[in-house]
């Protein structure tokens, strides 16, 4: 995920009560279930059959 991008929902439990958790760069806390993630972007996926 780059420093742009924001998740909409709780990886956890889905919810959308997210803020940004000040102890730790790029995580998020859920106020709703009380935990604390991020999200990170690996690479993406080609389709199948292409090849470059």
């Amino acid at each position: 995920m780059s420093e742009r991008a924001v998740p909409f929902h709780c990886a956890y439990c889905g919810d959308t009560n997210l803020w940004p958790h000040e102890a730790q760069h790029g995580a998020w806390e859920c106020r709703d279930c009380q935990r604390i993630f991020s999200v990170k972007m690996i690479g993406q996926l080609r389709p199948e059959g292409v090849v470059r």
